[in-house]
Formats: structure tokens, sequence, C-alpha cells
């Protein structure tokens, strides 16, 4: 049996091979929280720009582009572009979906969060969410006149759209922006569970709406996956700041976990 020592490597860079991420979960253990919470963020802000620009490259050199063409046209009727796979149903499911990932949707739901947090006296995490909100749509805006990436013309558009294709605009905006709701509204509560809650709303709604961009045609799948890699990116930035902040006593428990009473 061949032992996995060396990783392949891609584009001059080693990849990470089982033991060395064996390895670096055991130095990660020997690291005390929240160090080592804060660590595994910024190796994972690291991983989403690594991500991001390699896949970035591709799209630059053209390796990408049978594998876009290829989803694309996966999810319509081969005898008829026009036609999506799928009820009839899907489309519309599809559209109110990626209205989720717009400009309209987002910023009433970080107007809603943002009240939540006036009416709590969060001034600063109110800050935080609006310098994370807006930057996120200013670097989605950016990369986009820089890539300047024509859509996708293979099949008819189900959705009406203007800008460029790359990155996704919806799906960097949806990651920024309910990422970093779902983080900072998890650090109001002391509950697990309610915690989790919020955070695997959040990625859902990223996911569905960066899928039905893909679905409605009007962006190619390395363009959702860069728009996920660069709002990502910037969300984890955001929730260390966050961080640093609860620790000020800027960001904090909305109120204290209930005590055990004694029997």
């Amino acid at each position: 049996m061949r032992s996995p020592e060396r990783g392949k490597t891609i584009h001059g860079f080693h990849a990470p091979t089982y033991l060395d991420v064996k390895q670096l979960l055991q130095r990660l253990r020997l690291i005390r929280f929240p160090e080592r919470a804060i660590l595994i963020v910024l190796l994972l802000i690291g991983g989403s720009v690594w991500a991001f620009v390699e896949i970035a490259d591709e799209v630059l050199e053209g390796g990408s582009q049978h594998f876009d063409e290829t989803a694309i046209r996966f999810f319509r009727d081969p005898n008829n572009p026009a036609i999506p796979i799928g009820p009839v149903w899907v489309a519309d499911v599809a559209r109110d979906v990626t209205a989720l990932g717009g400009v309209t949707v987002t910023a009433m739901m970080t107007a809603a969060v943002l009240g939540f947090l006036w009416l709590q006296g969060r001034r600063h995490a109110m800050l935080l969410v609006i310098v994370s909100v807006v930057g996120g749509a200013i670097a989605s805006g950016v990369l986009k006149e820089a890539f300047d990436r024509e859509r996708p013309s293979l099949v008819p558009h189900l959705t009406r759209v203007t800008s460029f294709s790359f990155p996704s605009g919806h799906s960097l905006l949806a990651a920024v922006t309910y990422l970093t709701l779902g983080a900072l509204l998890a650090r109001t509560t002391q509950h697990r569970s309610t915690k989790v809650y919020f955070l695997s709303i959040a990625v859902c709604l990223t996911l569905l709406i960066g899928f039905s961009r893909v679905f409605l045609g009007v962006h190619y799948p390395t363009d959702v996956l860069a728009g996920w890699c660069a709002g990502t990116a910037w969300a984890l930035f955001c929730a260390i700041i966050a961080r640093w902040l609860q620790q000020r006593g800027k960001v904090e428990p909305a109120s204290p976990a209930p005590a055990v009473k004694e029997v």
C-alpha cells in the first residue's frame, strides 16, 4: 500500500495530505481556547483567499470553461435550452430564492438587524454590520469591473441581469450579509443550540442563493464559488472584529445565561 507522505503539486502548490491535516489538527489541540478558535478562523480566511485566487486563475486561463458550460447545460432541457429542468414552479422558486441575495432584500435584512442592535444599545455592533455589508458590496463591484467576465450566453437568462459575471455579486453579498449577521446574532446568546441555528440558517441561505444563480443561467459555477470564497473571507474577518468588540464589552450577550437553581 502506498504511503500518502506527499500530496499532489498543483500550480507549484503542495496539496495537503491526510497526514498533513492530521498533524495540523494535533498541533491545534495543543493551543488553548480562545487563541485556537482565532487561529482556525485565520486559517479559514487564508484558505478562502487562496481558493478565490485559484479559481480566478483558472477562469482567466480558460481552464474552467468546459466545466462551467457543462454545468449550465445540465439544468436545461437538452432539446430546448430555454426550458429549465424540473417542474414549472421550480424556476419561480429559484427567482424567489435568488432575490434573497439582491441589494433590496439584503438591505432590508440588514436594516432589521440594525434596528435590533439599536434597541439593545449595541452601537459598535451596528457600525460593524454597516462596514461589513457596505464593504462587501463595494468589493463585489470592484472585482466585477476588474475581471470583466461576460455573462453566460449558452442558455436564455431566467432573470434580468446588468453587471459582469465574475464573481457572483449575489453569492458574495449573501455570504457577507448572512454569515456576518448570523455570527453576530449568535454572539447575542449563550445557548449553543441557538448559535448553531443562527449559523445554519446563514449558511443554508448563502448556498441556496448561489445555486439559484446557476440554475437561472445568469452565472457560471466558478462565478458562484469565487463569490462564496470572497464573501466568506470578508465575513470571517468581520467575525474576528466582532470577537474583539465582545472582549471589550461592545458586543455581548443580550442577557446572562440563566442560573441553575440548586435543589
